[in-house]
């Protein structure tokens, strides 16, 4: 190895050298803690090449952050990448027999690891910015440790963070030692810098553009305020793009935009001096995995995203969040590794003490299914053994491994089969894998693997929502997007071939154009290749249209569908994010399908059955042939069974009530009857409230329910006479009735007057003069009636529950009220011993 340059050893990070190396030479593990910008990533690894003679791997989360590592080691040796240190990340390799130290992203190290778990000739894995938690680092790690404690005991392992909390690292790694580096970090003045007006909070990966306005009017007063180059954080391009456009041209400054997915050559400027004052907008790919010189100024807009996955819906996306505040403190420490530095939050201090402390780790939040599949194909299905610092949630690795075995990829037992095998291989996530090997008998494979490529990695916004349309720009493209793909697409052409480097070099192959729905290769057009390649990807995400731009999924979800896609009966959807609160999903990106591409692709959600239900206020029997959720022919059932349709009767007296029987008036009062009954003696008198009927529906109205077919039979039911199956007859008590709570209750006069059971007390509305005589209040059931004692043209004159008291007290004022009124009717004053009579005075015998 060339000699390093003389700056290089007097990185902050040299004096913590010699205790790394000493741990790994007594114990083989050992955890370094370093801040950004002291040779963690650059230097550490030289030295220990140096030290052990041995190839050294260093695993980045980012395929920029191991390019950019690479450059610079190679810098420091004088040297070009490729020759002593070189990289691999996907779509890209540079590394030779003499490459000591190699930069890979921890995708690559886990492929690796699959293929060749000894990962022979290689003696030292140092996993960088491992405090960041990215799944994949966390899985390369837990294999890591089981291919030192089985296979490889000398292997030495690195677990390298940006901050001081390493215990649980230290945990995992057998109780490892901890060597910490100081850095240079200077003091850093924190600008609450919030909102003066309202702003929305983000919303899936919305971003309300008042906030947007505010990150842009909070860089230009710090160009205004203080000197150096200003780090602005967002969450991603999309924010990059706006804020860039709203910062315009008459800058005093360059405005750089740093994320993944930006050119090499932007990258290369955005890490190396600038000629003149720049403004960097970067995502969080600048808070510790890269240096950028010439920071003095923070601008963070205390933003993020983080991935969520909707496991009943099968919906994984992006969402944007508030920085946890170890994130903030990471962004605000880069305004101080050159000097005296500024961060202006974009937020109160009150807010910042809300916020979570650190962000959750990935394994707790995104999509298992990959990881599931790595898992399997490591011997260890459910995870168990793996040394992990989180468990995944069990919920989430119960859809993932479900998923797994809808695509064929491991047994009931959750152990991977050879296509599962073959799946990983690929490289892809294990959806897109599938989808690649099954499309090509019918796509070729040249088509196949062109269109995989475009769903491995978020489409550039200027493409569009139709991925037929967006295949035909990336094959004539010449932007960086477009570069990636036409390597990506070669990597996947190859790996189909049985040959699966890291990366491959060179173009996809293919036509550059052509008109839209042309055929090549495989026999059918690129509108049918592209929709099949999709929903083959995403089966559940197949969508037929139920209106204008709304459609359903056949895993149930409901879809919105903008531009000229959303005419389509049919689609299958590559993107798509459902925000919390919102009914519907919001498609993206998808592909036009027709039908026959929906069954095939979805096959496996293909049903064909009787149903039998009540639905829309009657009872429906048909013979349904679904796609999941989506109906694709329906037609009557003309002897349905009648164990169903009884059912459906139940199920819709449960949803509309017994108000669907037929209540005559003495359907209404045997009910009543029996309510207080219910209430005044208890068991076993029937609880007749509505609830208490409608369980007990099967018990009362059996015969009818074998009888009826449908909403009207129900409508002749009488309610009342159904009503007495419930009465006690097996102890006898039936009998009785009729005299605990008779209908009609005979008063003096010799008129038998009906009862209202509707309140707490029977009421007997009766004319006063018909109870002459009448000394005690009647009783039913040993309850005392409520009397309305009524006048003689039957309007109420007074309400008593004891009659004795009314005649006593009461019936003098009634009296001498209503006489004059009613003359010709008799009103003694003795009424307690007169005769009851129905008539007026001129017409008593």
């Amino acid at each position: 190895m060339r000699a390093l340059r003389a700056e290089a050893r007097s990185l902050p990070v040299a004096p913590a050298v010699p205790a790394l190396l000493d741990a790994l030479r007594t114990r083989g593990c050992a955890v370094l803690a370093a801040p950004p910008g002291t040779g963690k990533t650059t230097l550490v690894p030289l030295l220990i090449a140096e030290a052990t003679g041995g190839r050294v791997l260093v695993a980045e989360p980012r395929r920029m952050a191991a390019r950019a590592a690479a450059r610079r080691m190679a810098w420091l040796l004088g040297e070009r990448v490729g020759e002593t240190v070189g990289f691999t990340v996907r779509g890209e390799r540079s590394v030779s027999p003499r490459t000591a130290v190699e930069v890979v992203t921890t995708g690559v190290l886990l492929q690796r690891l699959q293929r060749d778990p000894e990962l022979a000739g290689v003696g030292t894995v140092i996993l960088d910015e491992c405090h960041e938690r990215h799944l994949d680092a966390d899985t390369a790690m837990a294999f890591l440790l089981d291919v030192r404690a089985v296979l490889r005991p000398e292997l030495r392992l690195v677990a390298a963070s940006a901050t001081t909390d390493t215990a649980a690292w230290s945990k995992l790694l057998g109780d490892a030692p901890v060597v910490e580096a100081a850095g240079v970090l200077h003091p850093v003045a924190v600008e609450w810098a919030a909102p003066a007006g309202p702003v929305r909070p983000p919303h899936g990966m919305r971003v309300d553009p008042a906030m947007l306005d505010h990150v842009a009017a909070t860089v230009r007063r710090a160009l205004r305020e203080h000197d150096g180059d200003v780090l602005c954080f967002l969450p991603g391009t999309g924010e990059i793009a706006r804020v860039a456009g709203m910062l315009g041209s008459g800058l005093a400054a360059d405005v750089l935009r740093l994320h993944g997915q930006a050119p090499a050559a932007v990258q290369d400027a955005a890490l190396a001096p600038g000629e003149r004052r720049r403004v960097l907008l970067a995502t969080s790919v600048a808070e510790s995995s890269l240096t950028v010189p010439g920071v003095r100024i923070v601008v963070d807009s205390g933003l993020a995203r983080e991935p969520r996955m909707d496991h009943a819906r099968g919906l994984g996306s992006l969402t944007t969040v508030s920085a946890s505040r170890a994130a903030a403190d990471q962004r605000a420490g880069r305004a101080g590794r050159e000097g005296p530095g500024t961060v202006y939050r974009c937020w109160s201090e009150a807010e910042h003490a809300r916020r979570p402390a650190r962000p959750a780790p990935e394994i707790a939040l995104a999509d298992l299914t990959a990881f599931a599949l790595r898992s399997a194909c490591w011997g260890n299905p459910d995870a168990a053994g793996l040394a992990l610092l989180d468990a995944p949630p069990p919920g989430a690795l119960a859809a993932a491994r479900a998923a797994l075995h809808d695509l064929g990829a491991v047994d009931d037992g959750g152990r991977a089969t050879d296509r599962g095998r073959r799946l990983t291989r690929l490289g892809l996530h294990p959806r897109l894998a599938r989808a690649l090997l099954d499309a090509v008998p019918d796509t070729g494979a040249a088509r196949a693997a062109e269109i995989t490529a475009l769903l491995s990695e978020e489409l550039p916004s200027s493409y569009g929502s139709d991925l037929t349309a967006a295949w035909h720009t990336a094959r004539r493209g010449t932007d960086p997007y477009a570069v990636r793909w036409r390597a990506e697409a070669r990597r996947l052409a190859a790996a189909l071939r049985g040959d699966t480097p890291d990366t491959p070099d060179g173009s996809a192959s293919g036509p550059a154009g052509g008109p839209r729905g042309g055929r090549a290769s495989g026999g059918v057009t690129d509108d049918v290749a592209a929709g099949l390649v999709v929903a083959l990807a995403f089966p559940e995400r197949v969508a037929r249209r139920r209106g204008p731009g709304a459609y359903l999924m056949v895993g149930g979800t409901a879809a919105e569908v903008a531009g000229g896609i959303g005419d389509a009966e049919w689609v299958a959807v590559a993107v798509a994010d459902r925000g919390v609160g919102r009914a519907s999903a919001r498609v993206r990106v998808a592909a036009v399908i027709d039908e026959g591409t929906a069954r095939a692709a979805a096959g496996g959600l293909l049903t064909a059955y009787e149903e039998v239900r009540w639905r829309d206020g009657d009872v429906v029997a048909r013979r349904v042939e679904k796609l999941g959720a989506v109906e694709l022919a329906a037609a009557p059932l003309r002897t349905p069974d009648l164990a169903a349709v009884r059912a459906a009767l139940v199920e819709g007296l449960t949803a509309e009530g017994t108000g669907l029987l037929r209540w005559s008036r003495d359907a209404h009062d045997v009910r009543q009857r029996l309510a207080f009954l219910h209430r005044v003696l208890g068991e076993p008198w029937p609880d007749v409230a509505e609830g208490a009927l409608l369980a007990r529906a099967e018990e009362w109205l059996g015969p009818e329910l074998g009888s009826a077919r449908r909403r009207a039979d129900l409508a002749r039911v009488d309610a009342g006479a159904a009503l007495t199956r419930l009465l006690p007859w097996a102890g006898g008590q039936a009998a009785r009735f009729a005299e605990l709570a008779p209908e009609r209750l005979e008063v003096p006069s010799g008129s038998r007057i009906r009862l209202d059971y509707g309140g707490e007390q029977p009421v007997l509305a009766v004319k006063l003069q018909e109870l002459f005589g009448l000394r005690e209040t009647p009783r039913v059931a040993g309850v005392p009636v409520l009397v309305h004692l009524l006048s003689p043209a039957g309007r109420p004159a007074a309400v008593t529950a004891d009659l004795a008291s009314f005649w006593r007290e009461g019936y003098r004022s009634v009296r001498a009220e209503l006489r004059g009124r009613y003359p010709k009717h008799p009103w003694p004053e003795d009424p307690a011993t007169a005769v009851p009579t129905r008539r007026t005075n001129t017409r008593r015998p």
